[in-house]
């Protein structure tokens, strides 16, 4: 401490110092967590796109099976109807003899 300031000085400066000091500390201490947290990003961010692509493949794959499932199905019921018409044409005939 210096004798020939007064204590008032003196102690400003010394909270200036403080306050400068940790405001540096502050600003590498974001920094750091700006850092790792773009690491952590960069891990993750594949993981995700990943999932999302799995995702989408799966409601495409879920669409185009019940796309096919509802083809098949009008296919089989179309048939059904043609059977079931002639069989009813066949009865109608009988039934007139």
């Amino acid at each position: 401490m210096d004798d020939d300031k007064p204590i008032t000085e003196q102690a400003m400066e010394t909270m200036t110092t403080a306050v400068e000091a940790t405001k540096d500390a502050a600003v590498t201490a974001v920094k750091q967590v700006k850092k790792a947290a773009k690491k952590v990003a960069k891990k993750i961010a594949p993981k995700k796109a990943a999932k999302k692509k799995a995702k989408k493949a799966a409601k495409k794959a879920t669409k185009k099976a019940a796309k096919k499932s509802s083809k098949k199905a009008a296919k089989k019921s179309a048939k059904k109807a043609a059977k079931k018409a002639t069989k009813s044409k066949k009865k109608a005939k009988k039934a007139k003899r």
